[in-house]
């Protein structure tokens, strides 16, 4: 079995190279890389703007800016950023759009009354150990590692499944005498290998070696499950699938409402009830625990992820050797 899964090991590994899965994965890795470090923590967003309208035109409060009517008031704060106050026979009224967070919305709507009722903004008191910068790094590196890993790690599997069929090996695998648990380690292993490559790699890039020694352990971990969650999602349904247009419609149904409504949420704070029962959320919440915490999780939720990750193997094994059947 040793011999076998060597074997099998560099076969996938040379065709996962001639299918330019590690040049695409290096390319995301600098793309990724080169937008945190001179677009995104550079990026310094100014306080919610606040405009402010009176009829009668009396003294414009300090932090605001006058509009010259209702209608330009809530022109400008059509971004879903910006607040406006308006006077309504004698008193102040807030108009807003929403911008999906409940909170941030309260947070928009007491900092425009603030302004309103002339308090000075005191400076903000620092709660534990990031700064602005690092908390940006450890929020977009954590984001777009989970963005990389369910996308390519879940398609990297699936073509190389694809192309072996394509070349006419499952039907030689079926005549072999080659142990079928050794072919899907093999994948496996390559998936996990280059996924967890990229990111310790990604980690140490935008993190620093300092703070990536008290989180990579724990990033791994999650990395690691939600890896060979996404690659056994993407053998099965290579394996079920007849052709890779269909896995191309099953993937774009995966990523657009799967996926990046998760991305989304994190990168905006909208506030969805239904995505709590996104099972890819769990996973992403459990990678912003590790990269903000160091924590790989609770003993339970690691249990659970295993389980998954186990079940998902079987059924793997289970649908391989059925497919084997058919070929022989």
């Amino acid at each position: 079995m040793k011999k076998e899964y060597g074997a099998l090991l560099r076969k996938d590994i040379r065709l996962m190279a001639s299918g330019h899965f590690f040049l695409l994965a290096l390319i995301s890795l600098l793309f990724y890389t080169c937008y945190i470090h001179m677009v995104y923590v550079k990026t310094d967003q100014a306080v919610f703007p606040v405009y402010f309208y009176n009829p009668a035109a009396a003294a414009v409060p300090a932090g605001t800016e006058e509009t010259a009517s209702l209608e330009e008031l809530k022109q400008k704060c059509g971004d879903a950023y910006g607040v406006g106050i308006y006077m309504r026979g004698g008193t102040p009224a807030v108009y807003m759009e929403s911008s999906g967070s409940r909170k941030l919305d309260e947070v928009r709507k007491a900092y425009a009354l603030s302004l309103l009722a002339g308090k000075c903004p005191r400076p903000a008191q620092v709660i534990g150990k990031n700064n602005k910068e690092m908390k940006q790094r450890r929020e977009i590196t954590c984001e777009f590692l989970y963005f990389e890993l369910t996308a390519v790690g879940f398609l990297g599997v699936a073509a190389l499944l694809f192309k072996e069929k394509k070349m006419g090996v499952m039907k030689l695998f079926a005549v072999l005498p080659v142990n079928r648990i050794s072919f899907l380690l093999s994948k496996l292993t390559v998936c996990l290998a280059a996924d967890l490559l990229f990111a310790a790699l990604f980690t140490l890039i935008n993190l620093g070696i300092k703070t990536s020694r008290q989180v990579l352990p724990a990033v791994l971990v999650q990395a690691g499950i939600l890896s060979g969650i996404m690659a056994l999602v993407g053998f099965l349904c290579a394996l079920w699938l007849k052709d890779f247009k269909q896995f191309s419609l099953f993937y774009l149904v995966l990523a657009v409402f799967i996926c990046t409504p998760v991305f989304l949420a994190g990168q905006t704070g909208v506030e969805w009830k239904w995505m709590a029962y996104n099972p890819v959320y769990r996973l992403f919440m459990g990678m912003k625990q590790a990269y903000f915490e160091g924590t790989a999780g609770s003993r339970l939720s690691l249990l659970g992820s295993a389980s998954a990750v186990g079940g998902l193997f079987a059924l793997a094994l289970y649908a391989w050797n059925a497919e084997m059947k058919k070929e022989e």
